[in-house]
């Protein structure tokens, strides 16, 4: 589009330079160049020859590459089948049902830039990521609520800590996702992409919170596990009174309206992230920040892990670099590197836990490229993490 704009400025010009009248240049000063004579300026043929030269060998290398990595991929996929099928008849998992390879490299040439004008493709659209005044502003149009924010980041951290300890996370747990997830400083409504450090930054997920929920996980969480969520509002709105009592009550009827909504397609993460595109969706991420329910979908974000973990028939306890795994990368994709024995993560590579496209575009699982790598690469960061003020905050909270 860009470059059609242009044309056609540039056929503007040369239209108003032919009608124009025609004007005597004195002391025989050249008329200054324009744009239109610049690109009427036809390469050289020699300039032209060289770039069809370097681009055939650069679609040759290419479609080399391609080939060899298609096939790469093919066999994660095809590896990846055989282990779920293993996992159900409940075989055991060998080191002959990965990929032990590492992903190919391209390092042949590059693109040559073509000396000849040439219409470019339109530019893409950037998608409009909703941030958190999104969010708030959808809660109160689609369902009338107001997440109910907390005083001081430290009463969040309380909060969250009560209910992480209640429902069996420990500190160590918690404490170090949130280091990972957040840097070890985050507060409650940090925003993937955002920072206040960072003037003009964007936001690039929809991912907030000590967590870090997308809203697609708040969808799938209030769909789960909203009736636990509305007991547990419900035992604290008995246990309140006067104003306070009628604000939760509120409150819940809310929620209410959101899980019957988070419950009208099926319980599948495409059907919830469908929802979670849509300004009802919006609404329902606005919990996270709410001080009552925020700190119960991120405890029931980790907690659903450690259950699936659990109900697979893996019951040592999850180290927080574990429960990490199973946080960034599903369920099921941690739990097979989770359970994998240790001279198993040695060998075994990055590779097979992602799509192409996601490996590709993950320079810390590329640099990293075995599961041990990659799970002491986590624990360090962890380390690091823990020891900033919001880490040690959250840890004196528990």
């Amino acid at each position: 589009m860009r470059s059609r704009v242009i044309r056609r400025c540039h056929q503007i010009v040369v239209g108003a330079l032919l009608l124009a009248p025609l004007v005597d240049v004195s002391e025989g000063a050249a008329a200054p160049a324009t744009p239109a004579d610049a690109m009427a300026q036809a390469a050289a043929p020699a300039a032209i020859a060289d770039y069809r030269r370097k681009l055939n060998a650069y679609q040759e290398a290419r479609a080399a590459f391609e080939q060899e990595a298609g096939a790469y991929w093919n066999a994660i996929a095809d590896k990846r089948r055989i282990r779920s099928a293993k996992r159900r008849s409940h075989q055991s998992i060998t080191l002959d049902d990965y990929v032990l390879a590492r992903p190919p490299l391209y390092e042949g040439p590059h693109r040559p830039i073509n000396p000849e004008p040439e219409e470019g493709p339109a530019p893409r659209q950037r998608k409009h990521i909703p941030v958190v005044a999104d969010f708030l502003k959808a809660a109160a149009e689609q369902f009338q609520f107001a997440p109910q924010r907390p005083r001081t980041e430290i009463d969040f951290k309380r909060a969250y800590a009560r209910v992480a300890q209640a429902y069996g996370l420990t500190k160590e747990q918690a404490v170090r996702v949130y280091s990972f997830e957040t840097g070890g400083n985050g507060n409650h409504d940090m925003q993937s992409g955002l920072s206040t450090s960072r003037p003009g930054s964007r936001a690039i997920s929809t991912a907030i919170g000590y967590n870090q929920l997308l809203t697609t996980n708040s969808v799938e969480l209030l769909a789960e596990q909203g009736d636990d969520i509305l007991r547990a509002l419900g035992e604290k709105a008995a246990r309140l009174s006067g104003p306070q009592r009628a604000a939760m009550e509120r409150k819940i009827a809310a929620i209410k309206r959101m899980v019957a909504y988070a419950h009208s397609v099926p319980d599948t993460w495409s059907a919830h992230e469908r929802l979670a595109d849509t300004p009802k969706g919006w609404a329902i991420h606005a919990l996270v920040l709410d001080i009552d329910v925020g700190p119960l979908l991120q405890t029931h974000k980790l907690l659903t892990s450690i259950i699936f973990a659990r109900n697979k028939g893996y019951a040592r306890p999850l180290t927080a670099a574990e429960l990490e795994m199973m946080n960034l990368t599903g369920d099921g994709t941690g739990l097979d590197m989770v359970t994998m024995p240790p001279a198993m993560r040695e060998r075994v590579p990055t590779a097979n836990f992602f799509q192409r496209q996601g490996y590709e575009r993950n320079p810390v699982a590329i640099r990293h490229d075995t599961v041990a790598k990659l799970l002491a690469v986590t624990d360090a960061r962890m380390d690091s993490n823990s020891a900033k003020p919001g880490a040690r905050d959250l840890a004196a909270a528990f």
